[in-house]
């Protein structure tokens, strides 16, 4: 740490020096927001000007009220003005310049006499533009003989008649047009530039010392000693360490932003050049962004160093905590292994206690408490600043590992022997128990004979070699292997000692009377008092094979290794990944042409005929950048891990997805305007700026492009999950899809209606749009025109609205050599509410009319197929439908108020006037209807069916 705070004491010194430096605030205290008014008032400039030696010139240009400035106020500018060269431009000496052109010799007088007394920089040369005036010339050369000594300058003093004289001793271009030279100088900028440097010097300055000061703090922050405050002092210094990068960037911005504006004139013309003034503060500027940048790096190195320890010193704290709660585990665990003396007295016991040491194993934290080591091992590795304080933790880490691990494994030895010894007793018991049995079940009698005492022998000595198979040939053997765990309480060794003993005397037995005849003896058949217990084999099924976990399982697998499955995957991933793609392009033309319209650098290089129409061009393209980079992308991203959220996106968001009509409604203004100015210099900076290699048009067409690539992933999913869960919200999702790229492409055509005199928003929502062949018929007219009519087909293009059904011509022109662009001319319109329907038109299933005010025009449309005729017929329909609904009530309410009479007249009408050819059945003649009415009712209810024409028509039907 000590090492740290000399690298910050070190930083310190070396910006705090470089901006004092450029404040040079040993040699003034002032800077130019102080004297701001009095630097305003212009009585004396810095024009930026040299002599030829490079001595700065300062000019007194004519001022009325020069010789009522306070001293304070002259002293203060002079002083600041003095102090602006640097020290080598000083050091030559100043030029004045005091213009008096149009003074007299007293202003003359008065500015020397005050430049000579409170002047604070050293002088070469003063030159006087004398009065014009002849009378105030004279006075000025006398007393400028008379009062030269009293000026008390040590360097000449040179009047001039004119600025020509000046030009003599000063070049042209050093001088400002008010003295007859060329160089640009204006006073509000160079206030600006003052202002803006010293604040910029002050800024560096600033930064410099939080930077400091923090570097301090973290020399001298203590590290904590658990894990919560460490996190918590890592985040502060994180937060604190990002919100100073914050300032540093701040403070390069200001410094670039500042150099630009200072290199401004060179930038705009090429002929420009900067003065030395200029040229020194740009000097500056770049020294200062020099620092700045070395001082952010001297930072960055230090922060990574302290970030660094802070990240060791928690994973310290972590490991120190993990090893404190591993250490005290194995270390309870190990006491518990101790007490735990009991090897099992049976099998079942015994297996018992190794259920309870697996168990004690799995407590341990055996594989926890290694990789702890190893993480320990590998923080040193990672040359870890706490490494005397890790490896004692490892090294005891593996210590207490090595010692659970062995005293577990001799428990595992010792109930693995004992669970041994258990199983060879329960076979010992059942070999004893079987030979007992053996000898109680020979017959006496049988063995009386020398044929029955061999038979018997036989029986015995092959009993006898069952036990070296069950290794009990030898009891001392049996006893020396498991002589570490036998106890008192086992007594089947003696039981076996017992047994072994009854065979070898049966067997002298049986020897004997194998050896000599004996009589006979009455056969007695043994009653042993109990058979020797046989264990039962039982047959175990481990628990869970086969059972519906692994059933399921199985089936999981099952169904993620299917190609459904991959095609599937991929086609999402396919769908988010073009739609990132999608928005990273969006974001490109955004940012990188409709932005940089805004771009005051680059309006000079726009078309005029593109000013102000940026909206033209690009549309609501950046509403659709906002949805689908804030919205839609995130939940198409949420897809991947659900994949049956899928459809619900689309479905959930098909309100959102209409921002598409407008787009492609402004679409072909969009493109003529850019035909009109695509070639300009402006686009192709962009373009290049972007590395594009394709022009903006072509990306002003993704969104088009987009919106039907949906439709093509959705029909691809479908193929992929036909007849599985799923497939109906895809379905929906898609036919929602379409439903939108219909509407699309129906507002492309229905702005391109031209000649209608309403307002086409008013016909209600656009159904249907498409082109047909038409034929008219009209009752009243003509004849031979009706039969012309009817035999000439006209091509007209359709659009049915929910309230009207508008006839158009279609007409289609070329656009300066571009593809041909589809305009509609308004013919004709019938209102929705006032037109019938017949389906089927004798000789073509291809057409079907259309006829209005009671079939007195008929209008024959012959569609391209007949399925696109049902469609129509189909939409045309469910309008009327639509209003027959709407309109119902009111309808039946209007009946109700005419007489029942007029009901019965009213239909006649209707269906006489609309439908009398297609009713079935036929409705009874005029003559029944009147024959219940008088005439003068018939033709009141005539008249309210005129007045309520369409209702009533509608009703009936």
């Amino acid at each position: 740490w000590l090492v740290s705070l000399c690298f910050i004491n070190s930083l310190k010194i070396s910006v705090f020096t470089c901006a004092d430096e450029i404040m040079q605030q040993e040699i003034r205290p002032l800077v130019a927001v102080d004297i701001i008014e009095q630097l305003h008032r212009q009585f004396a400039i810095l024009s930026g000007g040299r002599g030829k030696d490079g001595a700065p010139i300062i000019t007194f240009p004519e001022f009325a009220g020069f010789s009522e400035i306070p001293d304070e106020d002259f002293l203060n500018v002079v002083t600041y003005l003095t102090s602006i060269p640097s020290l080598e431009a000083a050091s030559i000496g100043f030029i004045i310049i005091i213009d008096r052109r149009r003074d007299k010799w007293s202003a003359v007088k008065a500015s020397l006499t005050r430049i000579a007394g409170a002047f604070p920089g050293n002088l070469q040369l003063v030159f006087v533009l004398r009065p014009s005036r002849f009378i105030q010339r004279a006075i000025a050369d006398i007393g400028i003989k008379l009062y030269r000594d009293d000026f008390k300058m040590k360097v000449p003093i040179i009047m001039l008649n004119s600025v020509s004289d000046l030009h003599g001793y000063i070049d042209k271009c050093q001088l400002t047009r008010e003295l007859g030279g060329t160089l640009e100088y204006g006073h509000s900028q160079w206030i600006h530039h003052r202002t803006a440097i010293e604040n910029f010097a002050m800024t560096v300055k600033t930064t410099a010392q939080m930077l400091q000061t923090f570097g301090t703090d973290l020399a001298e922050t203590e590290l904590p000693n658990d894990v919560q405050c460490t996190e918590d002092l890592l985040s502060a210094h994180t937060d604190h360490h990002s919100k100073l990068k914050d300032e540093l960037k701040l403070a390069v911005k200001q410094g670039a932003t500042l150099l630009t504006c200072i290199r401004e004139p060179v930038t705009r013309s090429a002929n420009s050049k900067l003065s030395p003034d200029e040229l020194e503060n740009v000097a500056t500027v770049e020294r200062l962004l020099a620092q700045l940048d070395e001082t952010e790096k001297a930072f960055d190195q230090f922060w990574t160093r302290h970030h660094l320890k802070l990240e060791q010193c928690l994973q310290l704290r972590h490991f120190e905590h993990d090893f404190r709660e591993v250490k005290l585990t194995l270390d309870n665990l190990m006491e518990a292994q101790a007490g735990f003396s009991d090897v099992g007295d049976s099998v079942s016991r015994v297996e018992h206690l190794l259920r309870e040491q697996k168990q004690l194993e799995e407590k341990g934290q055996v594989c926890k408490a290694q990789t702890l080591a190893l993480h320990g091992e590998q923080l040193i590795q990672n040359n870890h600043y706490a490494v005397d304080s890790i490896r004692p933790k490892c090294v005891e880490l593996r210590r207490i590992c090595d010692d659970f691990t062995n005293e577990t494994k001799k428990k595992y030895d010792i109930l693995g022997k004992s669970l041994e010894l258990h199983k060879q007793l329960d076979k010992a018991s059942q070999w004893c128990e079987a030979g007992i049995y053996l000898l109680a079940s020979q017959a006496v009698d049988k063995c009386q004979s020398q044929e029955g005492a061999e038979t018997a022998l036989v029986e015995i000595e092959k009993f006898l070699a069952t036990a070296k198979e069950h290794q009990l040939s030898n009891p001392k053997e049996f006893y020396n292997q498991f002589d570490t765990i036998l106890t008192p309480e086992i007594k089947i060794l003696q039981k076996l000692e017992d047994v072994q003993e009854m065979f070898d005397k049966r067997q002298v037995s049986l020897k004997k009377l194998a050896a000599k005849q004996t009589r006979p003896v009455q056969p007695v058949a043994p009653h042993p008092e109990s058979s020797p217990k046989r264990a039962s084999p039982k047959t175990t099924r481990p628990a869970g094979v086969g059972g519906p976990l692994i059933f399921a399982s199985r089936y999981s697998i099952q169904y993620y290794s299917t190609p459904y499955f991959f095609s599937f995957s991929h086609i999402i991933n396919e769908l988010i990944e073009t739609e990132r793609v999608y928005v990273e392009e969006l974001q490109s033309i955004i940012e990188g042409y409709a932005s940089e319209m805004d771009n005051p650098s680059l309006l000079h290089l726009i078309p005029s005929m593109l000013q102000n129409k940026k909206d033209i061009l690009f549309g609501n393209l950046p509403e659709i950048y906002d949805f689908h980079n804030r919205i839609f992308l995130k939940e198409l991203e949420n897809c991947i891990e659900n994949p049956e959220l899928l459809a619900r996106c689309f479905l959930k968001r098909k309100e959102d997805l209409q921002i598409y009509e407008k787009y492609c409604q402004n679409k072909p203004r969009s493109e003529a305007l850019w035909r009109q100015c695509g070639d300009s210099i402006f686009f192709q900076e962009c373009q290049r700026k972007l590395d594009h290699k394709l022009s903006l048009d072509a990306y002003l067409l993704k969104p088009v492009q987009r919106i039907t690539k949906y439709q093509l992933l959705l029909k691809e999913m479908l193929k992929c999950s036909k007849n599985s869960e799923g497939t109906a919200e895809l379905e929906e999702a898609l036919a929602t899809v379409l439903d939108i790229i219909k509407s699309v492409n129906d507002s492309m055509h229905q702005i391109a209606i031209t000649g209608y005199e309403g307002d086409v928003g008013e016909l209600g929502k656009l159904l249907m749009q498409g082109s047909f062949n038409v034929w008219t018929d009209h009752k009243k007219g003509h004849n031979k025109v009706k039969d012309l009519a009817r035999f000439k087909p006209m091509q007209r293009h359709l659009f049915l609205y929910t309230k009207m059904l508008l006839f158009c011509k279609k007409r289609e022109e070329n656009t300066d050599g571009h593809e041909k662009t589809a305009s509609y001319s308004f013919k004709n319109s019938l209102k929705m509410s006032t037109v019938g329907i017949t389906e089927n038109v004798k000789g073509d299933n291809k057409k079907f009319e259309i006829w209005y005010n009671g079939r007195e025009e008929v209008y024959i449309i012959q569609a391209s197929s007949v399925e696109l005729k049902n469609t129509w017929i189909s939409e045309i329909r469910k309008v009327l439908t639509g209003q027959l609904e709407a309109c119902r009530g009111k309808t039946q309410c209007d009946l109700m108020m005419l007489p029942s009479f007029c009901s019965c007249c009213l239909t006649f009408l209707a269906v006489k006037n609309s439908l009398s050819a297609s009713v079935s059945p036929p409705l009874p003649s005029p003559p029944l209807f009147l024959s219940f009415f008088s005439f003068s009712y018939f033709t009141q209810a005539r008249k309210q069916l005129i007045q309520f024409e369409s209702i009533y028509f509608y009703f009936f039907l």
